[in-house]
């Protein structure tokens, strides 16, 4: 990284940072699908839960998701500063000094397992807790500038907010709440090298070894057809353990099937466009996909 970026990180003019700038710390794009997934897999975990207590443990999950995303800004803010997509960033930007965004991640990580911990149980605590060390020590500090597989093993960390939702409820780990880790370990890889794909430049300059950069567009391509097939019977696998029935069975195999008609779409275009289709849609696959499961384990829409 060059003098001029580093200088523009700890310039002396972080210490005026607003509100604002601290809440972009969070990634709050990116902690409202952990959130979402979160709150699903408390909605359909069997038994039952006082609101105001699922109303803490959505905030818990929330708010250590935010202190991972802030955690991860500190540590990678020299590549920040060098990638586009990420340069606007407050610390690259200086409006943040990288050890108060190191001190407001680590104090809200305390405490949300804290807070999780006193106040629903001890499983969704520790669920929390291994979340937020995964993220920051095995794919921020670990995975990220050393494999193409960083996203592969290091998307884990995403995948842990609906077990922590369902122990909230039932304060175990279960087979349901592993498959619901599941959905979201497999959609990850695609989601993540759709972005890769058309901003593999981007991570080329920065050093960072992603799939494109390593391996090439081809095999990126390959790898996320092949993901999305395996999400298609992943995702039909909550009819087949009972906790939903068939109206969300349909609806995940249509999403499931379009999901895959977007990989295919990509592997055919020569262009951008597809990828960023893909990387749009992806987003929309995981919302839907919880949304539905909600709506069929509350509603009883397949009884």
């Amino acid at each position: 990284m060059s003098d001029t970026a580093y200088r523009t990180i700890e310039r002396p003019e972080a210490a005026l940072a607003g509100p604002g700038d601290y809440f972009a710390l969070l990634k709050p794009r990116v902690a409202s699908l952990v959130v979402f997934s979160g709150l699903a897999g408390l909605l359909v975990a069997p038994g039952s839960i006082h609101p105001l207590i699922a109303a803490v443990a959505v905030l818990c999950i929330a708010v250590g998701a935010g202190a991972s995303g802030a955690i991860n800004m500190w540590y990678d803010r020299d590549i920040d500063a060098v990638m586009e997509r990420t340069r606007q960033r407050p610390i690259p930007m200086g409006r943040v000094a990288p050890g108060d965004a190191l001190g407001f991640g680590v104090v809200l990580a305390i405490g949300a397992v804290a807070v999780m911990g006193l106040t629903v149980n001890v499983a969704a605590a520790a669920l929390l807790a291994v979340a937020i060390l995964f993220y920051v020590f095995v794919y921020t500090m670990w995975l990220k500038r050393r494999t193409p597989q960083n996203i592969v093993i290091g998307g884990a960390s995403g995948a842990f907010p609906p077990m922590i939702g369902w122990a909230a409820v039932t304060g175990t780990v279960s087979v349901e709440s592993l498959l619901l880790f599941a959905l979201i370990f497999f959609w990850t890889p695609p989601h993540f090298w759709a972005l890769a794909l058309y901003r593999s430049g981007d991570y080329a300059k920065a050093g960072i070894p992603m799939l494109p950069v390593v391996a090439g567009k081809a095999e990126t391509k390959k790898q996320m057809i092949l993901y999305t097939v395996l999400l298609i019977p992943l995702g039909m696998a909550p009819v087949w353990f009972g906790f939903v029935g068939w109206v969300y069975g349909a609806a995940a195999m249509v999403l499931g099937l379009i999901f895959l008609a977007a990989a295919v779409a990509v592997w055919f275009d020569h262009t951008d466009r597809a990828a960023k289709r893909m990387f749009g849609y992806s987003i929309f696959y995981l919302f839907a996909l919880f949304a539905v499961m909600v709506a069929d384990s509350l509603l009883g829409l397949s009884g």
